[in-house]
């Protein structure tokens, strides 16, 4: 199978000021392959924010992938079972979502799409996107750091002197970072110094 024919899943979570360059990035990889599967978490598929309507930002996402999102946990559970992707991406993926990864959660759309797609063995890659990545969150990454499957799309802090605890991945890299992951190496370096 070429990297073209690779199935991806491009999964959003309530990061809602990443939300614009998440769909820049979800351009980015539905422009390198065929299939992509849209996923939002229930926050993400019903919140209205500053940044824009829920409705709008779904009418957008399945318009680029040319399918309808799923949205619910029976909608993701069966991800695993029938193996439906080769790669799951979570971008932007909240420190509430890296919480719920790191200890095993599945009560969401997004969180039963990763563990259903892990069982398969294939890669999860992650794009952060929190407040807290210096703080809270930084046990999480650090216990997704080591865990089998799980890769990050390189990332840093996006304002140390106003958010000096705040990690936020560089989406520009998605792409790439999928590439890696689909050859079961993590890209490097996963600390970037500039955004």
């Amino acid at each position: 199978m070429s990297m073209e024919d690779k199935r991806v899943g491009f999964a959003l979570t309530g990061s809602f000021c990443t939300f614009a360059r998440a769909l820049e990035a979800l351009e980015q990889v539905a422009g390198r392959y065929r299939e992509v599967t849209p996923i939002l978490s229930e926050r993400s598929a019903s919140t209205d924010s500053r940044f824009g309507a829920a409705a709008g930002f779904r009418a957008k996402i399945e318009s680029i992938c040319g399918r309808p999102a799923v949205d619910t946990v029976a909608g993701a559970e069966p991800i695993g079972p029938k193996k439906l992707l080769d790669v799951l991406v979570i971008c932007p993926c909240t420190g509430n979502t890296l919480a719920k990864l790191a200890a095993g959660i599945a009560d969401s759309s997004v969180t039963m799409a990763a563990k259903s797609h892990l069982r398969n063995g294939r890669p999860v890659v992650l794009a952060v996107s929190t407040n807290d990545g210096l703080a809270g969150a930084a046990k999480n990454i650090g216990a997704l750091l080591d865990k089998k499957h799980i890769y990050f799309v390189p990332f840093g802090q996006d304002d140390p002197v106003g958010k000096p605890t705040s990690l936020v991945a560089d989406l520009s890299r998605v792409p790439e970072t999928i590439e890696a992951a689909l050859r079961g190496e993590q890209l490097q370096p996963v600390l970037s110094v500039r955004h």
